[in-house]
């Protein structure tokens, strides 16, 4: 086999590679003689049909097959034997893949890049303490009441938190624009899903009542034509509903894993699940600021473009997926959510991860069997059967290597905190859950 290697720019390699002839011809002919002891053709005895035969029916197809078989292997040893690290799948390019010659190919691809470490350290850690109160706790029922309660009708003018039942079509210079109307749309007052002033335009609203909303769209709006554009709605209330707290009684507790009637336990149960998550929350606040340093760290780093393609393929099939859609196979998600949508976070990520791996081996750091058991046990204790989610993941070793991802990941987090400047910060509940969650969803 023949090998050589044509660096193009950067981090793109073109490899051209040539399989002797013999060494293909002989893989045909083995193979045709394999199927032949299995083909059936009329006027030949089973397992007697002639090699000519064989080759006159069979050939192409099985020449075609051991191509594909050859470049595989072919293309593996040649990248073993120059050393080289692909990054995400080569194009093939045909030279000569013509019976009775050598067969010749070029593959083209990204290799990963040298990834040279520089020192992180004398950054600035922002660490989110609080404590939770019986306010807190008091919240989080009143959204659980909410949650399992009821919408009831109410003959009175409509308050902050009621929902309405309307029909509504907005104008634009008195002729009507598109999306903008609705008929028999529930809509709950505060919940900000209309622009501006529409929710607080209905607000001492009874039912039976037509309204006229002159507003104006935000400058910020999505589409071009609305954008700022001064509008009037025509809203008519049909129905007023207020929301009606479920109990606090067993059915509730319940319906969030909490066995029986005692409604002590049941907060007691609340408090210790929002514990666990503030943790979890204040923890993942420091990391994301932790693999912020690094990325800053190293600016100059050359990333495989191929990569970024895979994890902005993967980003959004995985928004695509939190929106409740199911991807058809002739569904173009790329029209959909298109690649500039997720290109700069696709980008950090894959920057990280090359990043994170040179780090662990640099570091030395190590997925303990412990830790990784710790972290499965942590995730495990939300669900109703902990046992049988401990047991998932043991048996499942993809599950098993993200797990073990996240521990080495870890690892390089508390090395490098012993580098940082961290900073307590008093604040609460609330603030650290949506602050955590705006850090990690970057």
């Amino acid at each position: 086999m023949r090998v050589s290697v044509e660096t193009t720019s950067g981090l793109e390699r073109k490899l051209t590679v040539a399989v002797p002839s013999d060494e293909v011809d002989s893989a045909v002919d083995k193979k045709l003689a394999e199927s032949a002891k299995n083909v059936r053709l009329p006027g030949f005895r089973p397992g007697k049909v002639p090699m000519s035969v064989m080759k006159q029916r069979f050939g192409p197809g099985v020449r075609q097959e051991v191509l594909g078989d050859v470049i595989n292997r072919s293309f593996q040893e040649a990248v073993v034997g120059e050393n080289l690290r692909p990054a995400g799948q080569p194009s093939i390019e045909a030279k000569s893949f013509e019976s009775g010659k050598d067969v010749e190919y070029i593959a083209t691809f990204e290799i990963y890049p040298t990834v040279a470490l520089n020192d992180v350290k004398g950054f600035e850690v922002t660490k989110l303490t609080c404590e939770i109160g019986q306010t807190d706790v008091d919240e989080i029922i009143a959204v659980f009441q909410k949650q399992q309660g009821k919408l009831v009708e109410v003959d009175r003018a409509a308050e902050e938190g009621d929902t309405l039942t309307i029909d509504f079509e907005g104008f634009k210079d008195g002729e009507a624009f598109d999306g903008g109307s609705g008929t028999d749309t529930a809509l709950e007052l505060g919940s900000g899903r209309m622009i501006p002033g529409f929710e607080d335009g209905l607000v001492g609203a009874s039912a039976g009542d037509e309204r006229t909303l002159n507003l104006t769209f935000p400058e910020d709006y999505h589409s071009d034509e609305l954008k700022g554009a001064a509008v009037e709605f025509k809203v008519s209330v049909k129905g007023v509903q207020a929301q009606e707290l479920a109990a606090l009684d067993a059915e509730l507790f319940a319906s969030y894993g909490v066995e029986g009637d005692d409604v002590e336990g049941f907060r007691a149960e609340v408090q210790k699940n929002m514990e666990r998550e503030l943790k979890s929350a204040i923890d993942a606040h420091v990391k994301q600021q932790v693999m912020d340093a690094i990325v800053e760290a190293h600016p100059a780093l050359e990333i495989p473009q191929s990569l970024i393609s895979q994890e902005t393929d993967a980003l959004r099939s995985q928004m695509f997926q939190q929106f409740g859609g199911g991807v058809s196979p002739d569904m173009d998600l790329k029209s959909i959510l298109p690649d500039e949508m997720f290109a700069e976070r696709a980008e950090t990520r894959v920057r990280l991860g090359l990043l994170v791996s040179e780090m662990v081996q640099d570091l030395g750091v190590r997925a303990e069997p412990n830790k990784v058991r710790e972290l499965i046990e942590d995730i495990a204790s939300t669900y109703q059967d902990p046992e049988e989610v401990i047991n998932w993941y043991y048996e499942d070793n993809n599950q098993l290597m993200g797990i073990e991802s996240r521990v080495l990941e870890d690892a390089v987090v508390e090395k490098l905190l012993d580098q940082a400047s961290v900073v307590d910060e008093v604040t609460d509940y609330q603030d650290a859950l949506q602050r955590t969650r705006a850090a990690t969803q970057q």
